[in-house]
Order: C-alpha cells, then sequence, then structure tokens
C-alpha cells in the first residue's frame, strides 16, 4: 500500500504535493529505497511513477509488514537522518506471518530500533486498514480489530516527550470497494484518503504542515 505498483502516483506523492504547499521550511522524504513494485517481475524492480518529479526514496516492500521492518529501521534512520516517520504496517503481518500479540511486539521493536538510532525522532502510526479479506474471513477480521486495539495502546504506553508517537486516526469513509483498485491496495481515492490521514495528524497532532488539500 506503501510502496506502490508501477504507473502509480503512491500516497507517498500526494502528501509530499501537499506539504509543498502546507509546510512552511524546508523538508523532503528519505529513506533507502526508491523503487515500485513491477507486477511483471513480481519485485521491486520498476521506476515508472505516474510522475516521478518528486523525493521518492522510502522505506517500504511489496509483501513486507512490522516484522520485516522492525530490524531495518535503525539502520534506515541513522543512515537516511530521519526524523519524522509515517508508518502504514500490519495487514500483510496479521495476513501471512504473525498474530495481533505478536505483531504488536514486533511494533514495539520497531520503535525501539528508530529511537535508538535517533532517540528523538517522531513516528505517526496508522491502524490496519481493513480490506476485502475482513468480508469472508471472521477470523482475519477479528485480529485485525485486536491487532489495532493493542496498537493504541502500544503507542500509549511508548509516547515519550522527547521522542512523541502519534495514532493516525484512519482515513474518513475510506471504503476498499471504491478506494482500492482490487480490494487492498489504493486507488487515486485511496492515495488522497491515505495522504490526508497522515497529513491531518500530523497538522493537529504536531502542528507540522496545514489541513489536506488534495493535490
Amino acid at each position: 500500500m506503501t510502496i506502490g505498483s508501477a504507473g502509480e502516483h503512491t500516497w507517498r506523492y500526494r502528501l509530499w504535493r501537499h506539504l509543498c504547499t502546507a509546510y512552511d521550511g524546508p523538508f523532503t522524504l528519505v529513506g533507502p529505497r526508491e523503487t515500485l513494485h513491477d507486477p511483471s517481475t513480481d519485485a521491486p524492480t520498476s521506476s515508472a511513477y505516474a510522475d516521478p518529479g518528486f523525493p521518492r526514496a522510502h522505506l517500504a516492500g511489496w509483501g513486507e509488514g512490522w516484522q520485516h521492518m522492525a530490524p531495518l529501521i535503525g539502520g534506515a534512520v541513522r543512515s537516511c537522518r530521519a526524523d519524522v516517520l509515517l508508518v502504514s504496517l500490519g495487514l500483510i503481518d496479521l495476513g501471512f506471518y504473525t498474530n495481533a500479540e505478536q505483531t504488536a511486539e514486533n511494533v514495539r521493536a520497531f520503535i525501539a530500533g528508530a529511537r535508538t538510532a535517533n532517540p528523538r525522532v517522531r513516528v505517526a502510526v496508522m491502524p490496519v486498514i481493513r480490506n476485502i479479506r475482513v468480508e469472508a474471513d471472521a477470523a482475519f477480521a477479528e485480529q485485525v480489530a485486536h491487532f489495532n486495539e493493542l496498537l493504541a495502546k502500544t503507542v500509549a504506553d511508548l509516547d515519550e516527550a522527547d521522542s512523541p508517537l502519534l495514532l493516525v486516526p484512519p482515513p474518513a469513509s475510506y471504503d476498499f470497494h471504491t478506494d482500492t483498485y482490487d480490494g487492498t491496495h489504493p486507488n487515486e481515492n485511496g492515495e488522497h484518503r491515505i495522504a490526508g490521514a497522515f497529513a491531518e495528524a500530523m497538522w493537529r497532532g504536531w502542528g507540522l504542515g496545514g489541513p489536506y488539500g488534495a493535490a
């Protein structure tokens, strides 16, 4: 949902366009990766952004979740000098790798790794957004709901004045029937909704940027 596929803008692009006008100061997107997922090779080998003219750096991977990112985040924060982390993870973990409790433990490991690299890092975390699988798999839907509860508690427990954590309210009116192209991955509408959720949370929680304006 964050890395995007060949031919897409990605929600990262939508957020960058917003911050270019709403944030009064220098900023850039950072991370050790730049590519998109290429469906033809099923690998992160594409540079075919719908609009490549933005800072494309990120730390996202097709099929990668909290358990994959927890070991990587410290090195990425350190090497890329990240100040703010915008995190949308968990769906793939719960779908294929870990249960709600195990995933929550990986959240804690992720935050600890980020803080080791930068004790003043800010982290904005979005709960898992429901996808099409919740309609057919009641057990999965229950795990998503349970993890989101654990995530909220984890963010509250680990929040610190010097390294604040922010729970991002899920995008308002997000509907995987109309905001995705396959029941999971965001289309243009979905990209704007996810970018807007992060933008509004950072503005209201930390005074960064301003109200989201689609761009």
